[in-house]
């Protein structure tokens, strides 16, 4: 009896095994704080809560369309259309999923291919890096070659649009775009997003015909830099090879609710919104019915606590973002959305620590802060590209933890030699 190598080949994921040790450790009465998970502090807003129990109450618990209800869906249309922009949406373009993972992974099935045969190149898709861990190993599992396109804490972890013009071949088949980032704290702007479809755009009359955008949109209404949020989607010329991807988990604290959705515009949107029913249909075949009131309350009823939620996570942003300023070594660009830091702590790199522990990686880095100051933090390795000199830090917590926490980084840093 053996395993696929499909599931052999797959690594798990950092971030979900640095929260489980963090969890043991403090079983063990260990006074753990943790700065690894991606999940907002904040309860659900009651509102949205009191939605679900209601309908839930009035016997909504019956299988829904695969996609999601039309009023659901059409609440969705209309927020990507008047918020973000995007055009030639209707409730049929939207398909709701059990959160965005599983957008994204219908998506990449739906879009790939593997090579037919031997000697035949795989699809390309391209990722800037450093990137969220699941976009490489679920464009893998459709059969993709993944190309990486390289950024740095110095460019404030963007990539430029001769970089992606670079990367461009016949045989890419996706761009992924995620703005705000996880796991860098920072965004693209307006205009530096203009710039990268400009190159798509070009691309998509000459060398790469094919290319889809999927941009995942998960955090944005998370900002707090002074840039605001654009939609890849909303620029005509690239509008009908882009798919948006979002979801209710960050902005509304909704983890675990498991709601995600994705929904690309005209013709081409039509298609692959009945690409992802199908496979659905044939995996979770639907969210849970009684969660759709909610989905709907949340997105036309809930902008204040929204709005509550992302001046909080500015202000840890800022203290976040000073306190690792003093810390000699470590290079941070300003986080700008999100709820994350991706500082690079390579200049540590050949020193040990005061507990004895050579430092000649981010995992040694993470490893030893977490056994001598019980700080859990995810170390960038599995971001790629440059991440395996940096470590990551999540600020959805409180700022009395993040004054506790980043003073042991800082005892960690200075101890180290």
């Amino acid at each position: 009896m053996r395993l696929s190598q499909r599931v052999q080949s797959l690594k798990p994921s950092s971030t979900i095994a640095v929260t489980t040790r963090a969890r043991q450790l403090r079983a063990e009465g260990v006074d753990v704080l943790s700065f690894a998970a991606g999940e907002p502090d904040f309860d659900t807003p009651e509102r949205i809560k009191k939605a679900a129990k209601a309908a839930l109450d009035s016997g909504m618990t019956k299988y829904t369309p695969i996609p999601g209800d039309p009023e659901t869906r059409g609440v969705i249309a209309r927020k990507l259309t008047e918020e973000n922009r995007i055009p030639g949406l209707t409730p049929e373009h939207v398909v709701i999923s059990s959160g965005g993972k599983q957008s994204l992974y219908l998506i990449f099935q739906a879009l790939l291919d593997p090579a037919g045969g031997p000697g035949e190149d795989p699809p390309e898709v391209l990722i800037p890096t450093p990137a969220w861990v699941s976009y490489g190993p679920q464009a893998e599992l459709a059969g993709a070659r993944v190309v990486e396109i390289r950024s740095d804490a110095e460019s404030g972890f963007r990539i430029r649009p001769e970089q992606l013009r670079a990367a461009i071949t016949p045989r890419s088949r996706i761009l992924i775009l995620n703005s705000p980032s996880n796991p860098c704290g920072t965004m693209y702007s307006p205009d530096e997003i203009r710039a990268l479809a400009a190159v798509v755009e070009e691309a998509a009359r000459t060398t790469a015909p094919d290319l889809v955008v999927v941009t995942d949109e998960m955090y944005e209404k998370i900002v707090y830099g002074g840039i605001d949020h654009f939609s890849f989607g909303s620029i005509p010329a690239v509008a009908e090879r882009t798919i948006t991807v979002n979801g209710l988990s960050k902005a509304y604290a909704m983890t675990g609710w498991r709601i995600g959705y994705a929904a690309g515009s005209g013709e081409f949107g039509l298609r692959l919104a009945k690409a992802l029913s199908k496979l659905q249909g044939q995996m979770t075949t639907c969210i849970a019915s009684f969660f759709l009131p909610a989905i709907r309350v949340a997105l036309t009823e809930c902008a204040d606590e929204v709005e509550m939620m992302r001046r909080a996570f500015a202000a840890r942003a800022e203290l976040m973002h000073g306190m690792i300023g003093t810390m000699p070594g470590l290079v941070c660009p300003k986080p700008t959305g999100a709820f994350y830091v991706f500082p690079d702590i390579s200049a540590h790199f050949g020193k040990t620590s005061a507990g004895d522990r050579p430092i000649a990686s981010a995992a040694d880095f993470a490893q030893a802060l977490l056994d001598e100051h019980h700080i859990a933090a995810v170390p960038g390795e599995d971001f790629l590209g440059c991440g395996p000199r940096c470590v990551r830090f999540s600020f959805a917590c409180s700022e009395e933890q993040i004054e506790a926490g980043m003073k042991r980084v800082g005892e960690f840093v200075a101890g180290l030699g």
